[in-house]
């Protein structure tokens, strides 16, 4: 039974790889590779003349907060270094 299920299994693994050698290396495929290759920039242009700009809206949204280096300030000193000396 494991060896009718191996086999079977083995030769599903070989067809996937075959079938996708054939539509990899069939020449409508090339041939598509290759238009797409030569008019990307024509690609690109028709595909992006439709997109709408946004508004910025971005001005004054991050603030600075300065907390963080008074809180350490007020923290006591740390004694890492203190507990390997003992």
């Amino acid at each position: 039974m494991h060896k009718i299920f191996n086999i079977s299994l083995l030769l599903l693994i070989i067809s996937f790889v075959i079938f996708i050698y054939q539509y990899y290396s069939s020449s409508k495929n090339i041939k598509a590779k290759y238009y797409n290759r030569e008019n990307i920039d024509i690609i690109l242009k028709d595909k992006i003349k439709d997109l709408p700009v946004l508004k910025n809206d971005t001005d004054n949204v991050i603030e600075f907060n300065n907390s963080f280096q008074t809180e350490i300030k007020n923290e006591k000193k740390r004694s890492f270094w203190d507990l390997l000396n003992k």
